[in-house]
């Protein structure tokens, strides 16, 4: 397992034996208009959903690196802090691989949203998602960054990537694991 990965702090036995690849989401905050940076996906995972920004998180590199480098290439932001909020693992029926996804906000950051290759940025209220064109997990988490808190959440898809069969989302007190 990626020595990157907390999920042998979280994942139960039968899990943990699944490869787990590691991946970033983050969410640009404009707290003063109180909106949040969204991209449509243009192509590939995701394609036609709204979400943060993100991707896999390079061998070189730490989670947090990862996240900065993947808001850069997919909205033209650069990111001068972060702010961890969450993990979310999922499990698609069918797929031996879990993804592990680390979930980070940024209230500052420089630049100008653009759009690139793979995203659309929109901005939108915070409390006004676009959940009907999300995945169907967000607004079973998104009110906990909202209020500041922390999470772990753990979610189970059908193969049409849109069926939740299972799901475990719940506040902790700190995303710091050791061993």
């Amino acid at each position: 397992m990626d020595p990157r990965s907390v999920a042998k702090y979280i994942e139960d036995a039968e899990h943990l034996q699944m490869a787990h690849r590691l991946y970033t989401l983050i969410f640009p905050l404009d707290r003063q208009a109180n909106r949040v940076l969204l991209g449509m996906k243009k192509r590939g995972f995701g394609k036609n959903k709204y979400n943060g920004f993100g991707g896999k998180v390079e061998a070189h590199e730490t989670i947090a690196a990862g996240a900065m480098r993947e808001l850069h290439e997919e909205s033209g932001l650069s990111a001068r802090s972060l702010d961890k909020h969450g993990i979310l693992f999922f499990y698609f029926e069918g797929d031996s691989v879990a993804m592990e996804v680390h979930v980070y906000v940024t209230g500052e950051y420089a630049g100008r949203a653009v759009e690139t290759d793979e995203m659309r940025p929109e901005w939108f209220d915070m409390d006004g998602m676009p959940f009907e064109k999300m995945w169907a997990d967000d607004p079973e988490w998104w009110p906990m960054v909202l209020e500041g808190k922390r999470f772990v959440g753990r979610f189970w898809f059908k193969n049409d990537m849109v069926t939740i069969t299972r799901r475990e989302v719940a506040p902790v007190d700190s995303l710091e694991f050791s061993g």
